[in-house]
């Protein structure tokens, strides 16, 4: 399928590990790698930054593998939430960028094409959201309000 708004076939990105048990060389448990998660997310990194910096620093491929969880359940366990799905919160963060951007440059009009189709992607997925029950069901997109939600 092609991407939306866009001439590009398919993904591209890097594949994940082929096995799934615990690779020898691995020497973390799976309580010190839970820690090291809950660590991360009271720091303020998101669930894919934390699988990340486990992989690169820690040496942890799959965080699943290891501890039989995954990251985003560990954290509900811990009671550490997030008020945005992280894909839904990078989405209002390029469009705040757009809108600053536009600000200072009102004749844009490249931007402010990508400002419209970003808030259709977002405007999609709090649908989307609403009928999985992430987000309450009175929860609607104002620029203004939703950038006291996304920190940074």
């Amino acid at each position: 399928m092609a991407r939306m708004h866009s001439r590009k076939r398919g993904r591209s990105g890097s594949t994940r590990p082929g096995r799934l048990e615990k690779p020898f060389w691995v020497e973390l448990s799976s309580d010190e790698v839970e820690s090291e998660v809950i660590k991360l997310a009271r720091r303020g990194h998101s669930k894919s930054m934390i699988g990340t910096i486990m992989r690169d620093s820690r040496g942890v491929p799959l965080v699943k593998i290891v501890t039989g969880k995954k990251v985003s359940h560990i954290l509900t366990e811990n009671e550490i939430e997030t008020p945005l799905p992280e894909d839904l919160s990078n989405l209002v963060r390029k469009a705040l960028n757009i809108r600053k951007h536009l600000e200072t440059n009102h004749k844009d009009l490249e931007s402010s094409k990508g400002l419209n189709r970003t808030e259709s992607k977002i405007y999609r997925l709090i649908k989307y959201y609403k009928r999985k029950k992430v987000l309450a069901q009175d929860f609607k997109y104002d620029p203004e309000k939703i950038r006291t939600l996304i920190a940074r």
